[in-house]
């Protein structure tokens, strides 16, 4: 199974003065001043059963960076060789609704492609991936062009894939009916709207 998705504009800002690592009761100090170096979208696809990410950066979004990504995926094994192969994907324009999925079955006939229902992305375990990315990679996004942004995400990939474990996903069904339960009891006059959404 495989979790994908992108991450749009990552920005190379060249800070004027260098970003001063965090000391004995100092908090990190980044200049807010920089100049822009330019932006560029990663796409990723995440195998949640083997915890091995797959990376890509793109000038920009949309369809063809999100099937070179595929791509990328497809064309390696074990997915070539694969039954079947899911992706997990949100709505977004890159690949939403059906000729998204006809698209993907068109180029690769064992990629199936899942879309998670619509505000519901974080169910998407790419989002996890990603929210790394951004702490260990992005911020405080101190870069002095793009080819030091590609540099860097390509070395923690390597890092990642050498060390990770699948995320342990712990987000249940009955998870789900106790979180609903308890807004019930703090917002009065939810429960009929939150009991008609489970009976649909």
């Amino acid at each position: 199974m495989i979790s994908a998705d992108e991450k749009t504009s990552i920005q190379a800002r060249c800070r004027c003065h260098p970003t001063l690592a965090p000391g004995q009761s100092r908090a990190m100090r980044v200049n807010h001043t920089y100049e822009r170096g330019g932006a560029l979208a990663y796409l990723a696809a995440y195998d949640v059963h083997q915890a091995k990410a797959f990376g890509r950066c793109e000038a920009t979004t949309g369809i063809v960076p999100f099937m070179n990504l595929v791509e990328q995926v497809m064309t390696a094994e074990p997915y070539t060789s694969a039954k079947r192969v899911f992706f997990i994907v949100d709505n977004g324009s890159s690949h939403r609704g059906r000729r998204s999925i006809d698209r993907l079955a068109a180029r690769f006939p064992n990629a199936i492609l899942v879309h998670t229902p619509v505000h519901a992305s974080w169910l998407n375990q790419i989002e996890i991936f990603f929210s790394i990315v951004q702490r260990k990679v992005v911020t405080p996004n101190d870069f002095t062009d793009l080819d030091e942004v590609r540099d860097r995400l390509r070395a923690f990939e390597d890092r990642y894939n050498a060390t990770a474990q699948p995320f342990q996903w712990r987000f249940t069904t009955s998870g789900l009916d106790d979180l609903l339960a308890r807004l019930d009891r703090r917002q009065p006059g939810r429960q009929e709207e939150s009991s008609v959404a489970l009976a649909a």
